[in-house]
């Protein structure tokens, strides 16, 4: 499986961004897809995803703020950024995986990590 991200980049805050991943390759299995950020001496961390029937889950951080969206027949996920601040400024990483009935995943892959600045 193949992840390409593209959006990232430079923004004021409380502006917007746009960043997109397209999956490609043994995709049929593939039931959940992410995003995922991490800053600067932090970890890793959830930011929105979004399984194949459309559920969706957000960290509080960035509730009502970010919306993440799939088109399926486009194996891409889309994830709207409005209202940055500058503590969303992080490399973002597309996630898509399978998760299994326990809610853990079976396997995940990473795309490339997107550059996202808020200058304040």
């Amino acid at each position: 499986v193949q992840l390409q991200a593209f959006g990232g980049g430079l923004v004021q805050a409380g502006g917007s961004l746009r960043l997109s991943c397209a999956a490609s390759g043994s995709i049929k299995s593939i039931n959940v897809m992410g995003w995922y950020r991490q800053a600067p001496g932090k970890q890793r961390e959830l930011v929105a995803r979004i399984s194949s029937g459309g559920l969706t889950n957000y960290a509080d951080a960035v509730k009502g703020r970010f919306t993440i969206s799939r088109d399926n027949a486009k194996n891409t996920v889309y994830l709207q950024m409005s209202s940055l601040k500058s503590e969303d400024t992080a490399v973002y990483y597309c996630n898509a995986g399978r998760v299994v009935v326990t809610g853990t995943y079976e396997y995940h892959y990473w795309g490339q990590g997107t550059q996202v600045t808020v200058s304040s």
